[in-house]
């Protein structure tokens, strides 16, 4: 046995028929019918009309092509006595019409049912296993049959593999394509050709032509013919040269796509070192952000670790007052005894009646110097009040009657101040919510192209958010509109007749249904007006008028919707713009300069709430420069206003706050209610007359003077000592609370520590670097912490904000470039959106270009063209 023989037994050798399978074909219905021939030969009996032919025709139906298959010709029948249409319905029968004069099939299936034919091809000498089948339906009450074709290298059923989807095909489709082993799926019979006649080894297709002619033969009339026909491959000369001819021109396509290949690789490249810069910039600002949204946790840290450092200093200062505290107690002790030993020795010498004197000094010393600092204060009020100063009761009496009455003047006058200030915070906070109001329209033009008020555009974006549309397939109507170049003295008319229109939403009809549901189930805070779009044939035949007002506009040429806008335009707005009222009478719909409308020969209009040329009210065109410069400028007059709005309320309120002193100054004066309170001049003459007793006394005992000079040295010492004492417990106890303060601050940083995601080495790293580059050198201490954090926090949202409009600046050019590229090369984009998220297929575009190389070929395509 030879070295490249793998079988034993070559009877079987190549690829024959293993099985052969049948569902839905001619009279073969509803279940699937197999033919087992494992291979070997077989004979195929029975009596007329029992399916022979029908089976033969399905094996040609697998191999031969559809152009040159004959059915029915194994039974000799006529080749229009049977055709694909006839097998896939299964007609059985003939039967007349009503009117009897002509006869009609019936068939055994209805329109929509499915044809399989299969069959499983074996080579036992290599182990080999091919399946090849055909789907068939039929799509139309007339024509011939749909089909799709398939090749696998396994084996396959009709039970197991082309049953149990139901009645959609194309989830038949899907299944077979998933199978392992299996070519996509074929809907030419050419490329299914090819892919079977690969595997079987058969070059071309005259051996399935021959095939044919046998399986079908009843006889041979002339056997040179036969052969000449269907076993010699034919030469054709002519064939030949259209073969060169067909080669230069795929040269000639070849060399194009080097060249179309180079300007796309360049482009592309463009792209990708737009994406790059666009993933840098992306991850810079988030890194931004993250160090933003850690900086409580980092600065809790940091604050922590100052306050551990003051913790430790204030228990040092705490430990060294208490010391001092213990050691002054104990010196107040020792003088305390050798005071009340004085006292007790300087009774016994008689000093009682001293002490009785002293008592009674202290008393009415204590009374005269309470009256004369209520006399000092009602005499210093008086002076700033312009009230005289009482001499006397009668004088007091009427200066009480002026206090009660200015107190009452003063109260009307507060009320009327009061009245001022409410009214013009209220004019302040309209100018405010006005400033915020425009700011936020200049932010939100900023952020976009068109003229659309705020608030729409709002609306707007929550609805493409939700249903998950991009924008710009619901655009409004003043968005692709705009007053055209040299008709700007229109341009304030042509917005106040179109504001309506413009401010309409323009939903296309794929979107209504999604749209319309969307919009009734939301409370949108706001009004929206939508006009369903559907793509109908366009009425605009004729050009307007050169004084029409649609004459004078702009539609965007790119936006699909033009030919419905058009229509709109001609239906609704088709208004004579009129130079004079003598052609604004005589036309049946008109509109002046000034803005007057007139719809109908009856109905006449002109809305003058806003100015004409008030551009902030400016809704259509495609470009809003000019509108923002017009916002501005009224955001820096609302800003001035506000200035002059506020230096009178500062004015009002000084002059407030002017009464409520005056107003605090009577109320105190009205409290010292008897003149007794301030007259302290008989107090001074009791307390001369007191210290004039005791003089005597004390100037007849020598005894009694030295034992109250020696009282006095130590009452001396224990006031400094008193003082020195209450000073250490006044610090001791600053010391103590600033310590409990430190460490509740601790406590809550460490737990904000504690809570963070992120490890504060972590935090460190990513914050360091920008809290230098922000804050510089200056101190932190946890009092200025927070102010720190929030300078930091200030600087890292500017290089937020600033990443940000970079990120948008990249992404509006990288969709451009995207948009141009899909707009040059549809082909190979058909699939792709232009967006940033869309980034890895048009790199993976780039990388399969480069992988190509075409560019590296382009010399010798060249060199192909020139010279073969």
């Amino acid at each position: 046995m030879s070295e490249l023989e793998f079988a034993a037994d070559d009877s079987l050798a190549g690829f024959r028929l293993h099985r052969l399978e049948l569902y839905n074909w001619g009279t073969f219905h509803n279940r699937v019918w197999v033919l087992p021939l494992e291979g070997r030969n077989g004979l195929l009996t029975g009596d007329i009309g029992s399916g022979k032919s029908t089976v033969v025709d399905a094996i040609n139906t697998l191999l031969v092509p559809p152009g040159r298959v004959a059915f029915n010709r194994a039974a000799g029948g006529d080749r229009k006595e049977r055709d694909l249409r006839s097998y896939v319905q299964g007609y059985f029968r003939s039967e007349r019409t009503i009117e009897g004069a002509t006869s009609r099939p019936v068939a055994l299936r209805e329109r929509g049912s499915h044809t399989v034919i299969l069959a499983v091809f074996r080579n036992s000498g290599f182990n080999q296993t091919v399946t090849i089948a055909q789907v068939l339906w039929q799509k139309e009450t007339q024509g011939q049959p749909a089909r799709f074709y398939l090749v696998a290298d396994r084996d396959l059923s009709i039970r197991g593999e082309f049953s149990g989807f139901g009645a959609d095909l194309a989830t038949l489709r899907r299944r077979l394509r998933e199978l392992p082993g299996t070519e996509p799926i074929f809907d030419t019979f050419t490329a299914y050709s090819a892919a079977f006649r690969r595997r079987f080894g058969l070059k071309s297709e005259q051996a399935l032509m021959l095939f044919h002619q046998t399986v079908s033969m009843k006889a041979v009339g002339n056997l040179t013919e036969f052969v000449r026909e269907h076993m010699l491959e034919p030469f054709d000369v002519d064939s030949r040269i259209q073969a060169l001819l067909h080669h230069f021109d795929d040269l000639n396509r070849a060399h194009e796509a080097v060249l179309r290949a180079k300007d796309q690789i360049t482009r592309l490249s463009q792209i990708e070192e737009h994406l790059k810069r666009h993933t840098e910039v992306t991850e810079r600002e988030t890194h931004l952000r993250f160090c933003r949204e850690g900086l409580r946790a980092y600065f809790a840290n940091l604050r922590s670790e100052l306050l551990e450092q003051r913790i430790r200093r204030l228990k040092g200062e705490e430990e060294k007052h208490s010391e001092k505290r213990r050691t002054l107690e104990e010196t107040e002790a020792r003088e305390q005894s050798e005071r009340d030993r004085l006292r007790q020795a300087i009774a016994e010498n008689g000093g009682d009646r001293l002490d009785q004197l002293a008592t009674e000094r202290r008393d009415v010393e204590s009374e005269k110097a309470k009256r004369l600092r209520r006399h000092d204060e009602y005499r210093q009020l008086a002076m700033e009040l312009d009230i005289p100063d009482p001499r006397d009761d009668e004088q007091f009496a009427r200066n009480r009657q002026r206090i009660t009455d200015d107190l009452v003047a003063l109260q009307q006058q507060e009320d009327t101040l009061q009245n001022r200030l409410t009214e013009q915070g209220v004019e302040i906070e309209g100018l405010r919510r006005q400033h915020a109001t425009v700011a936020d329209e200049v932010t939100s033009l900023r952020s976009r192209r068109s003229n659309i008020d705020a608030g729409q555009i709002a609306i707007r974006r929550r609805l493409c958010e939700d249903l998950q549309l991009p924008e710009e397939d619901l655009p409004f109507a003043g968005e692709l509109l705009q007053v055209r170049t040299g008709e700007e003295q229109w341009e304030g008319a042509i917005e106040r007749v179109l504001r309506s229109f413009g401010l309409s939403l323009l939903v296309p009809a794929d979107h209504y249904a999604a749209v319309s549901e969307w919009v009734d189930r939301t409370n949108l805070r706001g009004r929206l007006v939508y006009f369903r779009v559907r793509p109908e044939e366009r009425s605009w035949e004729m050009e307007p008028d050169a004084d029409s007002l649609i004459a004078k506009l702009d539609i965007k040429p790119d936006s699909p919707l033009r030919p419905w806008l058009q229509d709109q335009l001609r239906e609704r707005f088709d208004y004579t713009c009129c130079e004079s009222m003598e052609v604004f009478r005589r036309v049946s719909r008109a509109l002046t300069r000034a803005g007057q409308i007139k719809g109908s020969p009856h109905r006449h209009e002109k809305d003058d709430r806003y100015r004409l040329d008030d551009r902030s009210r400016y809704i259509l065109g495609w470009r809003n420069d000019a509108k923002i410069k017009v916002l501005e400028q009224r955001l820096t007059e609302i800003e001035g206003e506000m200035a002059d709005r506020g230096a009178a309320y500062s004015e009002v309120q000084a002059a407030q706050r002017k009464t409520q002193e005056t107003r605090q100054r009577l109320y105190r004066l009205q409290a010292i209610g008897e003149y007794q309170e301030i007259h302290w001049a008989p107090l001074a003459s009791r307390i001369e007359s007191i210290e004039q007793e005791m003089r005597t006394l004390q100037a007849s005992s020598d005894v009694l003077q030295t034992l109250t000079d020696h009282l006095h040295t130590v009452e001396g010492r224990l006031r400094v000592n008193r003082e020195a004492l209450d000073t250490t417990r006044e610090q001791m106890a600053i010391v103590t609370e600033r310590l409990e303060i430190a460490r509740q601050r601790l406590v809550e940083d460490q737990k904000e520590v504690e809570s963070s995601p992120h490890s504060p080495a972590r935090l460190a790293a990513a914050i360091d670097p920008y809290r230098q580059e922000a804050l510089g050198d200056q101190v932190i201490t946890p009092e200025s912490a927070d102010n720190r954090q929030q300078d930091l926090r200030d600087w890292l949202q500017g290089r937020i904000d600033a990443e940000l409009k970079t990120l948008q600046r990249l992404r509006e050019r990288i969709t451009q470039d995207m948009q141009d590229f899909r707009r040059d090369y549809p082909a190979e984009t058909q699939e792709m959106d232009a967006s940033v998220e869309a980034g890895d297929e048009f790199l993976a575009l780039l990388q399969r270009l480069r992988d190509d190389d075409l560019p590296g070929f382009e010399e010798r395509f060249k060199t192909l063209l020139n010279e073969n």
